[in-house]
């Protein structure tokens, strides 16, 4: 058969080094339909595309105008011809294809077009930071570089799973600009002075991995990050959904993280206390989750301990949400910044994005959570726990109950001395 004689020739020349080679360059992907479906708009720009995956789309054609602007602007500030830009970006063109997974054949046979694609798109993705840094030659009224709030809709679109672009592409063209190779931690600086500009000074420096943010830097850490954890261990997990309303009356109190790290989620049984960080929730909340769990799911080569962060806590939030009762209590506790609205719009959305998340529960990377939730449901399943709780709850909720209680206790010590001292005069008479 001519497909037998095929695949022979096919296993002389396969090489799995070459095959794990490759595999590590992808890092922009398209999200799985099935994914997608369950919130399409999250997962699609609404101003502008970055790469190939939205170029062209109707809705966003109009922006096509102002890249154009901004590669004129770029090469009048760097007074060198686009010939030369184009030489240098030819180059490197093979590893930038091979940053996307897939990627579609009309960018792999057309080079020149691709090529376009990449300059265009990254002169203007770079004319945005140098605008959000006050290094601004646009005027007051440019209906793009000097609108704010069209800046803030391409902040957006730059936080979509498919809307991103190669760090090469940016290194090369910041190296014809400045004249100098940038390093990493320069650039991540300049992308998170952009997208996280009240972080800095207050909480560490958001990380990047080839145009793809974290939130924050959430690595777990000692045993409850998995790394430390001995791989071989296969726990058996038990742990039943409780709402943060149910926890409480159960006696568990709640506080704050000081760390800004979504996966500082400690739970002291001694204490009772569970302790878990803070997320100011807004309108684009919901997208910057999903999309960040996306790459999560298609990016095999995250460090190890790394490859589940926020699938974990978004894991963890849905099973102590369910209705806006457990929002409010989170808010109270400054644990929950609501920026949506509602309470319950807030609990919807963590329900929401929380469906077809999977969670290997032997994987080390987050054994962590589910063994936080065993501890929780232990502690719960302890009546002393309840009883207290209750006790808590029933008399020491607001002064007037205290002192009814304490009101209490002291008639029924003086019923019980008056007791004792009438008996203690009988046997003495």
């Amino acid at each position: 058969m001519e497909w037998a004689i095929q695949i022979d020739e096919e296993l002389k020349s396969h090489d799995p080094s070459i095959e794990k080679e490759l595999w590590d360059r992808h890092c922009i992907y398209k999200v799985p339909s099935c994914v997608k479906e369950l919130n399409k708009r999250a997962y699609t720009p609404k101003m502008a595309s970055f790469g190939p995956y939205h170029h062209g789309e109707e809705h966003l054609k109009a922006m096509e105008e102002h890249k154009h602007r901004a590669l004129l602007y770029f090469l009048k500030r760097c007074q060198k011809p686009i010939g030369s830009v184009l030489q240098r970006m030819d180059q490197v063109v093979q590893e930038l294809r091979n940053s996307y997974k897939p990627l579609d054949p009309i960018w792999v046979e057309d080079t020149p077009k691709f090529l376009q694609l990449m300059i265009l798109d990254g002169c203007f993705m770079l004319e945005i930071f140098r605008v959000n840094h006050n290094i601004n030659d646009y005027a007051d009224n440019d209906p793009v570089f000097g609108n704010i709030y069209v800046r803030l809709n391409l902040k957006c679109d730059m936080s979509l799973l498919e809307n991103q672009l190669p760090m090469k592409v940016l290194h090369t063209l910041l190296e014809f600009e400045t004249g100098q190779t940038q390093e990493d931690e320069w650039l991540n600086e300049k992308i998170a002075r952009f997208i996280y500009p009240l972080a800095f000074g207050k909480e560490p420096i958001p990380s990047f991995d080839m145009g793809v943010p974290e939130i924050g830097n959430i690595e777990p850490d000692g045993a409850e990050g998995g790394e430390n954890m001995d791989s071989s261990y296969v726990p058996y997990f038990s742990e039943t959904e409780r709402p943060v309303v149910e926890l409480r009356e159960a006696g568990i109190l709640f506080e704050k993280n000081q760390t800004g790290s979504l996966n500082d989620i400690y739970f002291d049984s001694h204490r009772g206390v569970l302790t878990l960080p803070t997320l100011r929730v807004d309108d684009t909340m919901e997208s910057k989750l999903l999309n960040l769990m996306a790459f999560e799911r298609l990016h095999p080569g995250l460090h190890p301990g790394a490859g589940n962060k926020i699938t974990s806590y978004v894991y963890f939030m849905d099973f102590i949400i369910d209705t806006e009762k457990d929002i409010a209590i989170l808010e109270q506790k400054g644990i929950l910044i609501n920026r949506l609205g509602s309470d319950k719009a807030l609990a919807r959305m963590f329900n929401s994005i929380s469906k077809e998340i999977i969670v290997d529960r032997v994987d080390s990377r987050v054994v962590w959570i589910h063994l936080v939730l065993e501890d929780i449901s232990d502690y719960c399943k302890k009546p002393w726990n309840n009883w207290r709780a209750n006790l808590i709850q029933t008399y020491f909720r607001n002064p007037w109950a205290t002192i009814s209680l304490v009101a209490a206790i002291f008639l029924f010590a003086l019923t019980t001395l008056q007791t004792v001292y009438t008996i203690a005069q009988f046997y003495d008479g």
